[in-house]
């Protein structure tokens, strides 16, 4: 298994170092390429390490690889927060975005199963085929996170497990966390785009925001200690989330959930829906889910 592992690119060692999957075997979906960032000092101890595990790989460290020409820079804020005694060091594992069928991937399909046929014809219309979230999140929490532990010197239990993502990727994020909470302890939700579909809007009668109590309702259950971020701007995309953060904030209040301890829903004034605007706020999401 050790020889899927190639080198990605060799960088200076209180900087951490990358490695590259460039097919991660999988019987569930198309095996993906997956980028493992390293902390510092991994190489010369023996200390175990929690792991980050992020949707849309390609736009996490390095610009030549990203969909915009900009990253999260999700290695820079770990160091950050490390160097200020805020968070221990994690390593941090990306999976690349299956190009045209990203929306299919990320979608939560509990939720598509419980929609109506008036729904379901809206969401058929934005995915462009059929929805495989299931087999992706089997991805993560059968295939990839198992190899990560067989490979690599990590901490396995759910507490010292995030899955972060943005978006679609948020969507995906919340999901795994809800339905894999052995696995994913902790789940950050950036700019999550709890619409479903891109009629984004409320309006009178929509069944959407009914359709997310009657999921965490039925399947979040208690914080056992978890943790949940979730954020938004008020700028592009994020301009139509708040209202439905809103709501997804009560449900989750409502099911026991203490703001600031076991969750969290901010606000970013300004911020829009792409990679530099996560990137500024990165620190506050590691920091929260992981100290």
């Amino acid at each position: 298994m050790l020889a899927l592992l190639l080198p990605l690119r060799a960088a200076a060692q209180d900087a951490g170092r990358f490695v590259t999957i460039a097919a991660a075997p999988s019987v569930n979906i198309t095996p993906p390429r997956v980028t493992i960032w390293l902390p510092p000092g991994y190489d010369a101890g023996k200390r175990r390490y929690g792991v980050i595990y992020m949707h849309d790989g390609q736009n996490l460290f390095d610009r030549k690889r990203s969909n915009f020409d900009k990253v999260w820079a999700a290695d820079k804020a770990v160091l950050r927060l490390v160097a200020a005694g805020k968070i221990a060091p994690v390593i941090i594992v990306g999976v690349d975005q299956p190009g045209e069928a990203r929306y299919r991937q990320y979608f939560p399909q509990r939720l598509y199963a419980d929609a109506s046929p008036r729904l379901r014809a809206e969401i058929d219309q934005s995915a462009k085929g059929a929805l495989f979230g299931d087999a992706y999140l089997r991805f993560l929490a059968d295939e990839l996170k198992p190899l990560i532990d067989r490979t690599y010197r990590t901490r396995r239990d759910a507490a010292h497990t995030a899955v972060v993502g943005s978006s679609m990727g948020g969507l995906m994020s919340c999901y795994a966390f809800i339905e894999r909470p052995k696995v994913f302890g902790r789940a950050g939700c950036v700019s999550t785009h709890w619409p479903l579909t891109f009629a984004l809007q409320l309006v009178p009668g929509d069944e959407r925001p009914a359709l997310w109590k009657a999921y965490l309702t039925q399947h979040l259950g208690k914080p056992n200690g978890r943790r949940l971020w979730m954020d938004h701007g008020d700028k592009t995309l994020d301009a139509a989330y708040p209202p439905f953060q809103a709501l997804i904030d009560q449900d989750v209040a409502g099911l026991g959930w203490t703001k600031g301890r076991d969750f969290e829903s901010r606000a970013y004034p300004g911020a829009e829906h792409e990679e530099n605007a996560w990137a500024a706020r990165l620190d506050a999401v590691f920091g929260w889910l992981l100290r």
